[in-house]
């Protein structure tokens, strides 16, 4: 079976989520234009959308599905979005597609965050892809100097602009062991407007193909 053919089974599944009447949280990729698609089919039990990137509010208002600021619907019940790496405590790196702070703030705001990917996505160890950290502009140096301090190899995403005006810097060289306290220290530097760990707040559900991961149920070291 193919890529994208696992990354439709694990839309759909997640459409199996979605409540009637409902506000639904979008994220940005590939495996969620899927699930775009997907929710055109029952768009008329929906109320509508917010979405978490410029390029996810193009493709829902095509299918005709209302797009809600965040701020207009309050807390949602539901957030369906991808990674780009999935630890086996649903810990995320995401922002491949540099709408990480659209992201955050939507799963932040979310009762339910579900995370649909390819079995490919899936690691023991979160690092091999490069974290994306969102930066104000002036600050790219600064925050890039602080990364290699860090033991990271910063290297700026050129010519790539968030919808945010942010730029982006892709972290090399990290093994990350504590992706939690790793997040907190770097939402601290100066700059930084966010970071492509998703520790704090990880996934409640993660979708791989069609089918719901189990929990690892040690705890996370």
């Amino acid at each position: 079976m193919s890529r994208d053919q696992l990354k439709q089974q694990a839309a759909e599944k997640a459409l199996g989520f979605v409540e009637e009447g409902s506000v639904v949280g979008v994220g940005t990729g590939s495996t969620v234009a899927f699930f775009i698609d997907g929710l055109a089919k029952m768009k008329a039990r929906i109320d509508g959308a917010v979405s978490s990137s410029e390029q996810s509010t193009r493709q829902l208002q095509a299918h005709g599905i209302p797009v809600y600021d965040l701020n207009a619907v309050g807390p949602l019940k539901l957030y369906i979005d991808g990674a780009d790496e999935c630890d086996p405590w649903d810990r995320l790196i995401k922002g491949g597609g540099a709408a990480l702070t659209r992201e955050k703030i939507i799963a932040q705001a979310s009762e339910t965050f579900v995370c649909i990917i390819d079995p490919a996505k899936q690691v023991e160890l979160l690092g091999a892809f490069p974290l994306p950290v969102e930066v104000v502009p002036m600050a790219r140096s600064l925050v890039g100097r602080e990364i290699l301090k860090l033991d990271g190899q910063p290297v700026w995403r050129e010519g790539v602009v968030t919808d945010n005006g942010g730029w982006i810097i892709d972290v090399h060289g990290w093994r990350i062991q504590d992706p939690v306290a790793l997040e907190a220290r770097l939402n601290q530097i100066p700059g930084v407007i966010s970071v492509g760990l998703f520790a704090a707040r990880p996934a409640d559900v993660v979708i791989v193909g069609d089918q719901i991961r189990p929990k690892r149920p040690l705890a996370a070291p």
